[in-house]
């Protein structure tokens, strides 16, 4: 079977914990199915859709094993949601609204205007847009595209625009449209913890994981991130206030802001005059992330049921259908307005709890040990945690209220994870010893404690080779039992690096375009936080950037930090050097496009001062680790 290489059977606890699953819920309700595969029109013939260098970046026949029965490696209830995440296509949602699912993570929406289309997130990657965008034409005509709209501030709703449009349509007038503060949002989270985010996404998609019923079968808000060219195209149309409207080639759109909900800056739209909402992805089919394990910001559950309850307000007594960015749509006023109710109370009801168990000491972990949903919700499938979890967003909240410190002094100064190991390892008799115990907690079924306490082997003894085997097997069968998407990736991730290495980050999503995006502030602060610290306490430079089409911003380092000041007044300091130039030749030295060597012959950049200071600076910088240990020290 595909994704069956080096991996093992269920043991008998997770073959028996699944068939509790197909007891407990309803697998005879197949409305969901019917929603998913209603206005179905056809898929591309080709399933691999490629790059320019003949690279596959996605494959729409990867998951056709998800049409068999659900085996015993697999939470059925998580099988039952990538079996429909898996459908691909171009699918009706209504007359003249038309989404392309299956060809990524996300879905790209398309909405016919006068003369064209609007699209409404183009995918992660310009293969899949342009894939997409190919199969819509192929059933409804050459039409041009006459609007791009971004829902929100994350990759996967705006990484494929150069797939559908180019920088001369948009500067012939095709608007690009985006809820306010979308581009420093998009641009700052992809860049300045970019390299983190990434190499987590490796273990939080499962992109490397081979695909089968022993790997990886989706995240559960889609099956996993394309792998192809990321792209970015800035707004040119600012969506500033909830009730504002916009008419794009004869496309009416009222719009409803919703900062702080699924993203930072994000919006729903209305479609008047086809009676549809968008929900971009603040109501999809499943329990999102409060904090996603790729690591973000965490988000408000509070003002995203206000803003859930605010959509039913203002939009659900005229919506024949409900779309999102991800998943399938809700048909008929009364499920809509159902649909987001639901929604709204599973949110509200993550904060509400973990403050009242909070307010009676519990602590994140304890928390998220007891807290359960409502009967009620737990039988709509679309309140399912097969993206978020009720487990690490009750911690979300409780980070998002308390921070990381549970109030115990005892864990206010621990030791690191390599030190505590060694300790713990010694006192529980050697290696060896505890392994052996651990092999009898794994034939227990025991494997959350065989995960949690052979991590305190390799971390003591990263080479020890019964430890990486019997961790690999645990986290293994952790995954065969979740019923979230990104938990089992996670589990299969780490079993898969101790046993074979390092996948690295398949997917990059700083790219050329989002760094072309960055402001001057933002991209001296990204600057900034790669200082090597330690290495540069002692040193003191000033640089100074007359920019000739800008105002000067003044650079000094000194005791480890690199701090940047615009404009001459008292807080910018005298320089050692002082270069005079153009921003675009600031930006190339700032991204290391240029050297300052290459500054140094340049008849058109003045030089004033010790022009060596800046390459001593640009010294002290370190570079990123795509490829850091996640499992292992």
């Amino acid at each position: 079977m595909p994704g069956n290489t080096g991996a093992k059977p269920a043991a008998p606890g997770i073959v028996k914990a699944n068939a509790a699953v197909r007891q407990r819920f309803a697998f005879d309700d197949v409305e969901d199915l019917q929603d998913a595969r209603r206005g179905f029109m056809g898929t591309a013939q080709e399933s691999v859709i490629r790059d320019r260098d003949g690279r596959s970046v996605w494959d729409l026949g990867a998951y056709g094993f998800l049409e068999q029965e659900c085996p015993d490696t697999a939470n059925p209830s998580l099988w039952r949601q990538s079996r429909m995440c898996s459908d691909h296509g171009l699918f009706e949602v209504t007359e003249g609204v038309y989404q392309v699912r299956g060809f990524d993570l996300s879905n790209m929406t398309i909405v016919e205007g006068e003369r064209g289309v609007l699209v409404i997130d183009p995918l992660v990657c310009a293969e899949t847009a342009a894939a997409g965008l190919a199969l819509y034409r192929s059933h409804r005509g050459d039409r041009q595209v006459t609007g791009v709209l971004y829902t929100h501030s994350h990759v996967d709703h705006f990484g494929g625009v150069r797939g559908v449009v180019t920088d001369e349509d948009v500067a012939q007038g095709v608007p690009v449209i985006a809820p306010h503060g979308f581009l420093e949002h998009a641009v700052s989270e992809n860049v300045y913890a970019g390299t983190a985010m990434n190499r987590r996404s490796a273990y939080m998609y499962g992109a490397a994981l081979p695909k089968g019923e022993r790997g990886q079968i989706g995240a559960g808000l889609g099956q996993t991130v394309s792998t192809g060219a990321v792209g970015l195209i800035p707004p040119t149309v600012d969506i500033t206030r909830t009730g504002q409207t916009e008419t794009v080639d004869g496309i009416r759109m009222v719009f409803q802001l919703t900062p702080g909900t699924e993203a930072p800056a994000e919006l729903n739209i209305h479609f008047p005059d086809r009676a549809a909402l968008c929900m971009a992805e603040n109501a999809t089919h499943n329990l999102h992330n409060l904090l996603t394990l790729r690591g973000a910001e965490v988000r408000d559950p509070r003002v995203w049921a206000r803003y859930l309850t605010e959509a039913v307000h203002l939009f659900a007594g005229s919506s024949d259908v409900a779309f999102a960015s991800h998943h399938w749509p809700v048909r008929g006023r009364e499920r809509v307005v159902s649909f987001l109710a639901e929604q709204r109370d599973l949110y509200a009801y993550l904060h509400d709890q973990t403050l009242r168990m909070l307010n009676q000491g519990l602590t994140a972990l304890e928390i998220a040990e007891q807290i359960h949903v409502p009967p009620a919700l737990e039988r709509a499938w679309n309140t399912h945690g097969y993206y978020g979890s009720v487990s690490h967003n009750a911690k979300a909240v409780y980070q998002r209220y308390l921070g990381w410190f549970d109030g115990n002094p005892a864990h206010l100064w621990e030791h690191p994870p390599a030190e505590s190991g060694k300790r713990y390892v010694e006192f529980m008799g050697g290696a060896d010893e505890v392994v052996r115990r651990a092999r009898q907690s794994f034939a227990d079924g025991d494997f959350r404690w065989v995960v949690q306490v052979v991590n305190h082997v390799l971390f003591a003894a990263p080479d020890h080779t019964g430890a990486r085997e019997l961790q690999a097997d645990a986290l293994e069968q952790l995954g065969y039992g979740s019923e979230n998407g990104t938990w089992r990736n996670f589990f299969l991730m780490g079993a898969h690096e101790l046993r074979h290495g390092s996948v690295g980050t398949p997917t990059a999503t700083t790219s050329p375009d989002l760094l072309a995006a960055l402001t001057l502030d933002q991209l001296f602060d990204a600057l900034a936080i790669r200082v090597d610290g330690p290495r540069s306490w002692d040193a003191d430079i000033t640089v100074r950037w007359n920019v000739t089409d800008g105002e000067p911003v003044t650079q000094r380092l000194r005791n480890g930090v690199l701090v940047h000041v615009a404009g001459t007044g008292p807080a910018a300091a005298d320089p050692d050097v002082e270069f005079t130039l153009a921003e675009a030749d600031l930006r190339a030295v700032l991204l290391g496009a240029a050297t300052p060597a290459d500054l140094a012959v340049r008849a058109d950049i003045e030089v004033t001062g010790d022009a060596g200071k800046l390459t001593e600076l640009l010294g002290y910088l370190g570079d990123p680790d795509p490829d850091f240990a996640i499992v292992t020290p």
